[in-house]
């Protein structure tokens, strides 16, 4: 069994940063590709970055574009562990963020961590 688990969700003024990781356990697998994705009280999750894992290609949110960054430790860490620079943190940043891996065979992205919580103050 695949688990993601993210780690490094707090709370942070306006202006400020904070960096996300997430990290797999369990069996190994292969990814298509991982993403992060974000939930604000009473909204839809909703699409933040993701990196196509067979050539490292990201993509980003048009809200997040400029201000958000994300990386994977490959190959260093074979493992597939990804991570969110998000710098110029605003208050509409404030949401659970997820990471989850599209692993191959799937269409789709088919395996979510617990999520971490980030606050962003004014």
């Amino acid at each position: 069994q695949v688990q993601l688990v993210e780690s490094g969700g707090g709370s942070v003024q306006a202006g400020g940063s904070l960096r996300l990781s997430c990290a797999a356990s369990g069996r190994p697998f292969s990814a298509h590709a991982m993403a992060w994705f974000r939930q604000a009280p009473g909204k839809e999750r909703e699409f933040v970055a993701s990196i196509r894992w067979a050539n490292g290609d990201t993509y980003y949110a048009d809200s997040v574009k400029g201000r958000f960054t994300m990386s994977r430790d490959y190959p260093r860490n074979p493992r597939n562990t990804v991570y969110l620079q998000m710098n110029s943190l605003k208050p509409e940043d404030t949401a659970v963020y997820y990471c989850a891996a599209q692993q191959v065979g799937s269409s789709n992205y088919n395996t979510w961590g617990q999520g971490t919580q980030v606050t962003v103050s004014s």
